[in-house]
């Protein structure tokens, strides 16, 4: 929605795009917005808007790959205010069904090492680190680990049949 770029934009140029090699520009974070938002047309999926039920922007979650991902990732950024109130887990297990529907078997989230409330919540939501999987271009395991979320252990309904 475009009501939701410039949080959005401000978001990606803050403090809280650390993790994710920010902060970025305002025109980096609209090429990345855009990229995004096309991602969906040409790949099948892309990231979400977190709101409110009353329209208020929290974050995004996503699930991308992008040309120095060697795979399928689940992410997550929220504004400092939306932290600690279960948004971000509601979401990624929303963005987890959605992506077991389509038929994907396992996903990963790229977790930078010093991001320890990614890294609950990755755990939270039933993924294990991988220290096997591939890292995107340009990371080393000094910097970033990789959790990996299976159909059969994150909620998936053949996890419970």
């Amino acid at each position: 929605m475009a009501a939701d770029f410039e949080p959005l934009i401000q978001l990606l140029g803050s403090d809280r795009a650390r993790f994710m090699d920010g902060p970025y520009s305002r025109q980096t974070s609209w090429s990345m917005i855009m990229c995004e938002a096309g991602s969906w047309d040409i790949l099948g999926y892309g990231s979400w808007g977190i709101e409110t039920n009353d329209g208020v922007f929290l974050g995004q979650v996503g699930i991308n790959k992008p040309p120095n991902f060697p795979e399928l990732e689940l992410g997550w950024v929220l504004l400092d205010t939306a932290e600690g109130q279960g948004f971000a887990r509601e979401a990624a297990q929303a963005a987890l069904n959605w992506a077991w529907e389509q038929g994907h078997e396992t996903l990963v989230s790229y977790i930078d090492r010093q991001n320890d409330r990614s890294i609950a919540l990755a755990q939270r939501l039933g993924a294990l680190e991988d220290a096997n999987a591939p890292l995107p271009d340009g990371e080393t395991s000094e910097d970033t680990v990789v959790y990996r979320h299976a159909a059969d252990t994150d909620g998936s309904p053949e996890a419970y049949a």
